[in-house]
């Protein structure tokens, strides 16, 4: 990122969340997303980064989850308390993990169901227009059927959907799970094109390190409900531990950044 002072969109500080009020999934999480960048929330399976987003976008109750302590802002002010919905209208919309298209419905009617909460239905056609511009393939397909297209049309649509409520924050989980290599690229492009030209922030939640990386501006990396390390997204991919731990480059037994003793955790999830 620029060392120069960019406003911040989203704001987490020291969040923590439970489960069924008993189970503490995240530790005193904080991160920060600027205007116009695409950061990256990087661990393993079970590291927290779901729950973040989920906690973001105030989907934990569908799951018996709840923020219990710290603060989420947006642009300054605090949303723990918006439904979904109005964090849509406010431009907040997540890409939830496993796309999630409805499958009855074709790939146009799953786009235009992204532009429900939008009160300006003249600019809405001009939208769709927009996304097939990003995505030439689904409008190839956009009468077919969701469940009869690849698992590659299916994020791309579950994207394209997003960008149908006109966001100015995408959170996207795990948008390389399931796809080919040359799949994941292609999207990940697409992602890249759209923060560019389009200047939409993304929170974007990933196990595929060494892609997200090279798309991010900065990232975050989690363990067991904490941030562990965090930095430009440069810095991260050079750095030694990140190679051995989350690139699979190096040879060592260990298996966790707290078996690093060199490595000076910030504690934040402690301020």
């Amino acid at each position: 990122m620029s060392d120069k002072p960019r406003n911040i969109v989203l704001d987490v500080n020291g969040i923590e969340v439970i489960y069924n009020h008993v189970i503490l999934v995240l530790k005193g999480v904080s991160l920060q997303v600027p205007e116009g960048s695409i950061v990256a929330l990087l661990g393993g399976n079970g590291a927290g980064k779901t729950t973040t987003l989920r906690a973001v976008s105030n989907l934990l109750a569908g799951e018996r989850g709840q923020v219990t302590k710290g603060r989420i802002e947006l642009r300054g002010e605090r949303i723990e308390n918006l439904s979904p919905a109005e964090l849509v209208r406010r431009g907040v919309v997540q890409v939830m993990e496993g796309r999630h298209c409805f499958a009855h419905l074709t790939i146009e009617e799953n786009l235009m169901t992204g532009a429900w909460t939008r009160k300006d239905r003249g600019e809405v056609a001009a939208n769709l227009d927009k996304v097939y511009t990003y995505f030439p393939r689904l409008k190839t397909r956009r009468t077919s059927q969701a469940a009869y297209t690849s698992g590659g049309e299916q994020q791309m649509c579950a994207i394209g959907r997003a960008l149908m409520a006109n966001p100015s924050l995408v959170l996207l989980d795990e948008p390389s799970m399931g796809l080919a290599p040359q799949i994941v690229e292609e999207v990940f492009n697409i992602v890249q094109d759209l923060n560019r030209r389009e200047k939409v922030t993304v929170l974007l939640a990933e196990q595929n390190t060494s892609m997200a990386l090279r798309y991010a501006d900065y990232g975050y990396i989690m363990e067991s409900g904490r941030v562990v390390m965090d930095g430009a997204a440069a810095d991260l991919a050079s750095n030694e531990d990140v190679k051995e731990f989350y690139l699979g480059v190096g040879g060592a037994e260990r298996k966790s950044f707290r078996d690093v003793k060199s490595y000076k955790r910030r504690k934040r999830w402690l301020a």
